[in-house]
């Protein structure tokens, strides 16, 4: 023991290290003497390594003279760690239960950390190498049990073997934590780690080599045979314990799993403690508390997990952690979030790894379905989907045990589509997807899950919709039935089979046989289950239908009646099953197209962008109705969600654009044929982006081309039209597109067949203003006269009226693109125009044709004059461009004389001009020419009046005569229509004509006029804003039109004016909001999506409208529900923290400013469905004073109660007991309020009743007082009074007064009702009133008064003739 004391203090105390030692060594020679094998000192595990210094009470090896390593000189440690390296390599392997070189390496490893490089490498690969060659030895004991080779006994070499090889176990183990603790601290303290690095050079000492060495020679020392070692198969508790432990304890770290070695052996270490060594029941409750506590962790626990099973084919460590999971009380998961999550990931981990063993054991994961926890219902939705689909990718599924537990688990994720939590429906519907990708459902299942999925696409969370349409898309790509799912496809193929099964079967009638087959698929029992999975479950082979459809298919179309020859009749039956499936299944998916519809309006970018990869599958497998949607889908291109547009314009190439020119040029050609206006403006955006790109190339174009000229075989002359709107759109692109083809486009556009489609030649019209500024003026000098007079033919020819006003329309437009001086030829078109309105023969119905050709002179006059304001308009902008140019001219040339040379093209002039402010002069004069050729088109000077300002007043008388003008509805619709763009063009117009506009757009009969009034409104408002201002309450009125789509366009009217900044926001906002529940699903859609855009505007102006809009709607006498599904959707668009805090004061200060009952009550409800935070929470509280007196009513006090329910889940604990106590003082007050409120009530109740008793006996004092003097006066009828007015006065006095006696108590009575019983009944909010005996009484007194009234009169009567005589 004194070699501890190191070589330096040998060296300065010889004579006393030679004492000790020579006393150590007769001590030591002592104790082997005397003891006994069985008394030998032992080696036992400490707690932890510091213990080991403890003395102990029995004969155990412990640390008896350590020292410290950071005491000593780097140089002297060295030489320390030598001499242990050498005694450690010299001597036997049992060295190490010496004292002294015991104490020697206790020290070194307790201080391990503070080593230099060398000297770990040194002590870490002496213990390892004497370990390793340890254990051979250990191993084969059991072969030397009767052996005495060195004549020491058998039991003391075990004794010895046993010490060494738990004293190595120890050191070993001890210096990889010491290390790694180290190396944590060093990281966590970055000018330590500096240090470090300095201190030991980089590739002096590799650690995590020595590290991945020691824990596999660990690993590998519990895999050899420790039975003879330990005198049992289990090795004892403490050593176990003590490996245990320290391994957990590593695997808490990150850094060490990400070394593979490090990792496999500490995971082999965990499965051979807890499997072969049966220490269970700790490593579970090691391996728990790890997976709650590290996320890490999941992955490699479930190896070492799987390793074990797999290693000792002994499953009990999976199954004891199963069964643990499953006792835990499921509320436990609620309040540990985290450890939930991680132990489902654990479950679902240890199901891929180990199937087998799991669905052993899943019977006692089942009852967790019924927790709160979704997390671990997702985890258990996870694993069955991986035992069903291992249960589908094992041949031994096929037995009945297999099918029904299989069947079971299907069953039950079915029933978890229903799940309250979303993230469990999601998730449910994602492994259906996973399943379907895999072939695990069979045809069975098919149709039930495809239906779930269906109505899954109407669930109120985002992210179910998301999933139940990614579903949906799988089991389309994945289905059974074949590429082609046309349901008359598999109608005519199923009815052609029955028939053929029919004959077969001649007994059995075709009912019979499909509610047979319909059982076979659905019960699924074992032959149909068998043959479903035969058929689908196999990715190698087809399924009957799969190998067939195409030739059927083939066969329908071309009405070919041959089918594939099945003569087995449980073929034929299957097929018929089959076949009834994949009908069930397409109509499942075309049912769909309405929702998807719906989806593609979404406010939700994800449920876009799903809907249109689903149409897409959709179409590709031809169901029904998808194209159809795949067109409303085109529209969403202007939409502001750049995903969204991607979307759209990727699904357009996938769909339309094919390899073939040809192929692509009429699938985009019969899209624009069959296209609505809004979708053809979406398609010209679409195609004009998609030229830019170069996705449409010039073959393509070439192709339109070929349609439009008639060179393809059987184009008609729709086709024709189609391709040239085609060729339009990209025009606008790149004008050169046309430039090629200017002859055909008038000699097919104007020629024979746009006798044919007359709307070719509004197609040719459009392609005329396309053109470029060049090709313009070449079409000029080769065919403008003759262009000019087809344009001038087409506007005064008698085209068809569903036809004339489009083709006039862009006629017009096409004059004033192309010719040089338009308003000649315009004012050529109205003349002639006029002059046929009043041409014509006696023959004809001088009336009907007038009117006719009325409404079409008419719309000629506003059209040309509409298109003149834009003439003006554009020739303006040609000379302000003009003039930018010429100034960036001089600007270069004033750059380039700065620069030394003299510009030779600038006019001298210009800088003098510029100093003057004469350009802004020149600004100033082209505005006033600009602004007097306007106002020139319709009020021209008096003397020269043009024919639109003579026809100008004549329409304004004509849209007021109302009695005439509503005879004829289509004359009313061109007149209103021509009266509105005549306004548009003059503001005295305008201001002179608006209060007409808005008696017609309000009290118009037809709603096609009202309709286009209202557009027109928005187009004013633009244009006249000041002059439109007073009438914003008129414009908002149009909102309660009873005709949809004059309520539509409203919607659309001003939500671009207000969206646009063009209309200030004002108090008739709450007329919009009132359109969210509107009858019509469109309107209340675009009043939603008004309000979701106008939610991104600023700082949100609906924050500032909210209150008002509250107030105003509180007001209307509209149902509770509809005004709830408002509030909720305009405060759902509040998202900001700092605006709901704010609301909470606004709406709590409202309490105060009403006194109605049912505005209380929705000013709770606003407050219910704000998104409390913690500031939030405070304010409502701070705000008490302001809503206390409310709290007696039930239904605000319901409110409060859910905004306290709903601040529990987010409160922190601080701020849950402020809420708590915030609760109990709602619920005080509510209770002493309603007590006050029924007190008072009671009260006034009462004082009705004393105040009607009293009047009632004044009533009977009065007339007993007037009884007596009646009878007095009768006593004095003969003296002399003398005649005053004091008795007449008195008398009236008091019969004035019995009769406000009366009034009062008749009112105090009118306020009871009788009930019959007595007692008392509330008439109104505010008393409890019942009917009194007393009431009853005062009505039965009423003819005594007026008896009284009539007897009082004559006795006046009487004492005044009296006093007369």
């Amino acid at each position: 023991m004194l070699i501890v004391q190191t070589s330096v203090q040998n060296k300065k105390n010889p004579e006393k290290f030679e004492l000790k030692s020579k006393r150590n060594s007769i001590r030591k020679s002592i104790i082997r003497t005397l003891l006994s094998p069985s008394m030998a000192i032992h080696f036992v595990f400490p707690s932890n390594l510091n213990s080991l210094e403890d003395e102990p009470n029995d004969c155990r090896l412990y640390a008896q003279n350590p020292f410290s390593v950071t005491s000593y000189h780097p140089s002297q440690i060295e030489e320390i760690v030598k001499g242990v390296s050498f005694d450690l390599s010299d001597k036997d392997l049992f060295c190490i239960e010496e004292q002294d070189v015991f104490d020697r390496v206790y020290s070194l490893v307790k201080g391990f950390s503070n080593l230099t490089s060398s000297c770990k490498l040194n002590i870490v690969e002496s213990l390892r190498s004497n370990f390793s060659v340890l254990l051979p030895n250990v191993d084969s004991l059991s072969r030397q049990a009767h052996g005495d080779n060195d004549g020491t006994p058998f039991v003391d070499r075990v004794a010895l073997h046993r010490n060494a090889f738990r004293i190595y176990t120890f050191f070993l183990i001890n210096i990889v934590v010491v290390e790694e603790l180290a190396i944590s601290t060093s990281n966590n303290n970055s000018k330590a780690a500096v240090a470090n690095r300095k201190r030991n050079p980089k590739n002096s000492w590799n650690w995590e080599s020595q590290r991945a060495r020691i824990l596999n020679l660990v690993a590998n020392s519990l895999e050899i045979n420790l039975s003879l070692l330990f005198g049992s198969s289990d090795p004892d508790e403490n050593y176990l314990s003590f490996i245990a432990k320290n391994v957990f304890h590593l695997f808490a770290n990150s850094a060490l799993l990400k070394d593979f070695d490090t990792k496999d052996a500490l995971c082999r270490i965990i499965g051979t403690c807890a499997t072969k060594y049966h220490y269970t029941a700790q490593s579970c409750i090691s391996v728990l508390h790890l997976v709650h506590k590290y996320d890490f962790v999941v992955t490699h626990i479930a190896d070492a997990v799987s390793g074990a099973e797999k290693r000792y084919a002994d499953g009990s460590l999976a199954t004891s952690l199963i069964r643990e999971i499953g006792r835990t009380n499921p509320k436990d998961y609620v309040k540990d979030t985290a450890g939930a999550e991680n132990v489902g990931r654990f479950l679902v981990e240890l199901t891929d790894r180990i199937p087998k063993t799991i669905s052993t054991s899943i019977g006692i994961l089942i009852p967790h379905f019924g927790g709160e926890s979704y997390k671990i219902r997702n985890a258990l939705v996870g694993v069955l989907a991986k035992l069903v689909a291992k249960a589908c990718k094992d041949e031994v599924s096929s037995k009945l045990g297999n099918l029904r537990t299989k069947q079971a688990m299907l069953e039950i994720l079915l029933e978890r589509c229903r799940d309250v939590s979303a993230y469990t429906r999601s998730r449910v519907l994602q492994v259906w997807a996973e399943l379907c990708e895999e072939r695990s459902i069979s045809i069975g299942l098919w149709n039930e899950v495809a239906s779930v999925a269906a109505g899954r696409l109407e669930d109120k969370s985002s992210i179910v919709r998301k999933s139940a349409l990614t579903l949906l898309i799988m089991m389309l790509e994945h289905n059974p039935f074949g590429p082609q799912l046309k349901i008359t496809s598999f109608e005519a193929t199923l009815e052609k089979y029955k028939t053929k099964l029919s004959e077969l079967e001649p007994n059995v009638p075709s009912e019979a046989v499909s509610d047979n087959s319909d059982s076979e698929v659905e019960n699924g029992n074992d032959e149909k289950d068998s043959l479903s999975e035969g058929k689908n479950v196999n990715t190698g082979e087809e399924s009957i239908t799969d190998s067939f459809l195409d030739e059927v298919e083939n066969g329908i179309a071309g009405k070919d009646s041959s089918l594939p020859d099945i003569s087995n009749l449980e073929q034929i039956r299957a097929l018929v099953a089959s076949l009834e499936s994949g009908l069930r299944f397409s109509k499942c998916i075309s049912a769909t197209m309405p929702i998807l519809v719906q989806l593609m309006a979404s406010s939700s970018a994800t449920d876009v962008e799903n809907s249109i990869l689903l149409l897409m599958r959709c179409k590709q497998f031809q169901i029904d109705g998808s194209e159809a949607c795949l067109r409303k889908m085109l529209p969403l291109v202007f939409s502001q969600d750049k995903p969204i547009r991607e979307a759209v314009e990727n699904a357009f190439i996938t769909i339309y654009i094919t390899k073939s020119p040809a192929e692509t040029a009429k699938n985009i050609m019969n899209l624009a044929i069959d296209s609505n206006i809004g979708d053809l403006a979406a398609l010209e955006f679409i195609i004009g982006a998609l030229v830019s790109k170069g996705d449409i190339t010039s073959s393509i174009t070439a192709a339109l081309w070929d349609f439009f000229c008639f060179n393809v075989r059987g184009t008609t002359a729709e086709q024709s039209r189609g391709a040239l709107s085609v060729l339009c759109m990209a025009a606008k692109s790149f004008p050169s597109i046309l430039s090629y083809h200017l002859q055909d486009i008038i000699d097919i556009g104007f020629g024979r067949w746009a006798k044919v489609e007359p709307l070719l030649a509004r197609a040719a019209c459009i392609a005329l203003q396309r053109l470029s500024e060049d090709d313009k003026k070449k079409l000029l000098s080769s065919n403008g006269q003759r262009l000019f007079a087809i344009l001038e033919s087409l506007v005064i020819g008698s085209l068809p009226d569903g036809v004339w006003y489009t083709a006039a329309d862009k006629a017009i437009g096409a004059i004033y693109s192309v010719h040089p001086n338009p308003e000649a030829l315009a004012a050529k078109l109205a003349k002639k125009s006029l002059s046929s309105l009043f041409d014509c023969s006696e023959s004809c119905s001088s009336t009907i044709v007038q009117v006719g050709k009325l409404g079409r002179f008419l719309f000629i006059l506003s059209h040309i004059a509409m298109n003149h304001l834009v003439y003006i308009e554009s020739c303006v902008k040609k000379i302000q461009k003009q003039k930018a140019k010429k100034e960036k001219k001089v600007a270069e040339g004033q750059s380039v004389d700065a620069n030394g040379a003299t510009p030779v093209d600038v006019p001298k002039g210009n800088g003098i001009n510029s100093e003057l402010g004469l350009a802004a002069s020149e600004d100033a004069i082209l505005d006033t020419l600009s602004e007097r050729a306007e106002k020139e088109i319709l009020s021209g000077a008096s003397n020269d009046k043009n024919l639109i300002g003579v026809c100008a007043p004549f329409l304004s008388k004509l849209c007021r005569n109302f009695s005439l003008i509503q005879k004829y509805p289509e004359l009313h619709a061109s007149a209103m229509l021509a009266l509105c763009r005549l306004m548009i063009i003059d503001a005295e117009f305008c201001e002179a004509n608006l209060q007409l506009l808005f008696t017609v757009v309000e009290s118009a009969p037809s709603e096609t006029v009202r309709s286009n009034c209202t557009i027109a409104l928005g187009d004013l408002a633009v244009r006249f804003p000041n002059l439109l201002e007073p009438w914003t309450e008129n414009m908002y009125a149009r909102l309660r039109d009873p005709s949809v789509s004059v309520r539509k366009n409203a919607v659309l009217v001003l939500s671009h004016l207000i969206l646009n900044d063009m209309m200030k926001v004002k108090g008739y906002i709450y007329e919009m909001a009132m359109r969210l529940e509107d009858e019509d699903e469109r309107i209340s859609n675009l009043a939603k999506l008004f309000f979701h855009e106008l939610s991104k505007k600023g700082s949100n102006p609906i924050y500032n409208l909210l209150p008002d809009m509250l107030g105003k709607l509180s007001n209307h006498n509209m149902e509770r529900e509809s005004f709830c599904s408002i509030m909720q959707f305009l405060i759902g668009s509040i998202k900001k923290d700092k605006q709901t805090e704010t609301l909470v004061e606004k709406l709590c200060s409202r309490f105060s400013g009403v006194s109605d009952v049912r505005q209380w009550e929705y000013i709770s409800y606003c407050l219910s469905q704000l998104g409390f935070t913690e500031k939030g929470m405070k304010k409502l509280m701070e705000s008490f004073k302001t809503y206390e007196h409310v709290l007696f009513e039930e239904s605000v006090m319901e409110n409060f109660s859910n905004i306290v329910n709903k601040a529990k889940k987010f409160a922190k604990p601080e701020l849950k007991s402020c809420i708590e106590e915030f609760e109990e003082k709602l619920n005080k007050f509510h209770v002493e309020k309603k007590e006050q409120e029924i007190t008072a009530r009671n009260a006034e109740v009462h004082k009705q009743k004393v105040a009607s008793l009293e009047g009632l006996m004044v009533v009977n004092k009065i007339r007993e007082d007037s009884a007596e003097e009646d009878i007095t006066d009768e006593g004095k009828d003969g003296e002399i009074i003398d005649p005053s007015i004091e008795g007449v006065t008195r008398c009236v006095t008091k019969v004035s007064k019995v009769q406000s006696v009366e009034k009062e108590c008749s009112v105090a009575s009118s306020e009871v009702t009788d009930t019959g019983l007595g007692g008392m009944e509330v008439q109104s909010p505010r008393f409890f009133m019942r009917a009194t005996a007393g009431a009853s009484k005062s009505r039965a007194k009423k003819p005594e008064v007026k008896d009284l009234n009539v007897d009082t009169s004559a006795s006046v009567r009487r004492k005044t003739r009296s006093r007369k005589r």
